[in-house]
């Protein structure tokens, strides 16, 4: 039987989709990985801030112009997923965290709401997943109304705090890290396709974003 080889960076690929599979489509799960357009917020008042220690010691801090950022609604409608890249370096390696925040409704704050994340190391062959909501929380989220009111398409710009009390393994559960605090105002985009958040309930801790 013959085997083909599969090259670092795509082995990466697939097993960071397939970590996310049980939550994204295809179309997200690609986008996962894939850096979004250039800037985050129009108003320039998208930021990131984080505080992460382990197997890697950084201190994020974002902000807008140096910062791209999406969201949507969680595909099983069970909250909201956003993401947050820094900026590209020279040799193609960023940063990237995914929030995925059970029991956020459209529009609506909220409080202690029960948290998943993903750092992604682009560039590397670097992954680590919270693999649950039970782990991290968002203390405080906040939502603003932004661009045109009316219509099928609809955005939100996102605030929220909050912190981690255990810790993102890696794939190979070799490596971890805990992200103790992290602050943020993103996008949030709601569009036909998307399936509307419900209001607060049970999360689901099969969905890793």
């Amino acid at each position: 039987m013959r085997y083909r080889r599969i090259s670092t960076a795509k082995l990466l690929i697939l097993t960071t989709t397939l970590v996310l599979a049980p939550e994204l489509d295809g179309a997200a799960a690609e986008s996962a990985i894939a850096p979004p357009s250039s800037g985050c917020l129009p108003g320039g008042n998208g930021f990131l801030r984080a505080r992460i220690r382990g197997v890697l010691n950084l201190d994020v801090d974002w902000r807008n112009a140096e910062l791209e950022c999406e969201g949507a609604a969680r595909p099983d409608g069970s909250g909201i997923r956003l993401s947050f890249a820094g900026p590209l370096r020279s040799d193609g390696r960023r940063l990237r965290m995914v929030f995925g925040v059970a029991r956020a409704a459209e529009g609506a704050p909220g409080s202690a709401l029960p948290t998943n994340l993903t750092v992604i190391f682009e560039g590397e062959t670097r992954l680590f997943a919270t693999r649950g909501d039970d782990k991290c929380t968002v203390d405080k989220l906040e939502q603003e109304r932004v661009g045109a009111v009316g219509g099928d398409v609809r955005s939100y710009r996102v605030v929220a705090s909050g912190f981690c009390t255990e810790p993102a393994n890696s794939l190979n559960d070799k490596e971890r890290i805990v992200v103790s605090s992290f602050d943020f105002a993103g996008r949030l985009t709601y569009a036909p396709t998307s399936s509307s958040p419900q209001s607060p309930g049970g999360s689901d801790h099969k969905a890793p974003l």
